[in-house]
């Protein structure tokens, strides 16, 4: 194991470049800046090997785990539907397994809720109606949050 932390240390070195001097060869400005990420996944792999930590078994957990948790998706899931001419309506739901957010939910509403305006054109937006909650679900419950906007066309401006 030792021999792969040597490996990515020399590989992280090789790619950095070294540069010389004509007194020898001298380390790169690259090669200094890589060297504590290069350090860390060393550790962390050595540290891993040294606990067995690359079993099959968990590495197969481990994915599974990511699986599930999908640490990339988005938070809230929005959607968006007319609820008249001049009405729309906006229904979020966070997903099941979080490590945060639990309190955005309405920063979410009305930053999507402006989006929409900008992109449709409209002067503004009233919140014609809001609520949020928990839904009791199994496995995992499951925040919401619900409501609908009225879309204001400018006054001063109402062929815009």
């Amino acid at each position: 194991m030792r021999r792969a932390v040597l490996a990515l240390s020399a590989i992280a070195t090789l790619l950095a470049g070294c540069a010389t001097d004509g007194e020898g060869p001298r380390v790169s400005e690259r090669a200094v800046e890589l060297s504590a990420p290069v350090a860390l996944v060393a550790g962390v792999v050595w540290m891993a090997s040294e606990l067995e930590y690359l079993e099959p078994e968990y590495l197969a957990g481990a994915l599974v785990a990511y699986a599930i948790y999908d640490p990339l998706a988005p938070t809230w899931k929005i959607d968006v539907s007319r609820a008249g001419e001049d009405r729309l309506r906006m229904d979020l739901r966070m997903k099941a397994l979080v490590t945060g957010g639990e309190g955005e939910a309405r920063q979410v509403f009305l930053r999507n809720a402006r989006q929409v305006v900008e992109a449709g054109g409209f002067a503004g937006f009233d919140v014609v109606r809001y609520e949020e909650g928990i839904e009791s679900t199994r496995p995992f419950a499951r925040r919401f949050a619900s409501g609908e906007i009225r879309l204001v066309r400018s006054r001063a401006f109402p062929d815009l």
